[in-house]
């Protein structure tokens, strides 16, 4: 039985001291065929996400979900209590107060919502990730002051070292980095 080695080589990556010259190569390197790219850069850069070809987002429409159950469960708990199991008709007022049951539904509504679109955004983007293989460049460090960088991953199918570097190489960097695993 043979045991199937990993890539000692996570990617290539080059980096760039513009968030114009990051993003170039981005849309450079998507027009190229590559699919499993990314940046990083020290602040958030607008269109950096089309760029890389992230386009689809569940956050929204998880969060819907979550505030939907939220306003669900919060409904739905009070009405069981006030009018099922516990009634209490005090001075002729309906059992039924639906306009009481407004603060508490919209403050569950909000608690759920946010707490389901935080946690699928965890899930989504990876996280908690505490290591990172373009931890391993000297270069990276950086990332987080006054540089930006594109990594195009060994994942992708269109990938080989020579020819990633060579792409990267023609995007004018100020370098390109081999990421080791």
């Amino acid at each position: 039985m043979e045991i199937a080695q990993k890539d000692p080589i996570f990617g290539m990556m080059a980096e760039y001291d513009t968030p114009e010259a990051m993003m170039d190569a981005c849309r450079a390197a998507r027009a190229d065929g590559y699919k499993k790219i990314d940046g990083f850069s020290p602040f958030p850069v607008e269109g950096l996400s089309e760029a890389l070809g992230e386009t689809d987002s569940r956050v929204p429409y998880m969060t819907l979900a979550g505030a939907c159950l939220g306003f669900s469960v919060a409904y739905g708990l009070q009405y069981i209590t006030g009018t099922i199991t516990y009634p209490l008709n005090i001075g002729g007022r309906p059992v039924h107060a639906w306009p009481l049951f407004g603060p508490p539904t919209f403050e569950w509504t909000v608690l759920f919502g946010c707490l389901i679109g935080i946690v699928t955004m965890f899930i989504l983007n990876g996280l908690p990730s505490p290591y990172h293989p373009v931890f391993n460049v000297d270069a990276f460090e950086r990332a987080s002051t006054d540089r930006f960088f594109l990594i195009i991953e060994s994942a992708d199918p269109k990938f080989e070292i020579g020819t990633a570097g060579r792409f990267l190489q023609g995007t004018s960097p100020l370098a390109v980095h081999e990421v080791e695993r």
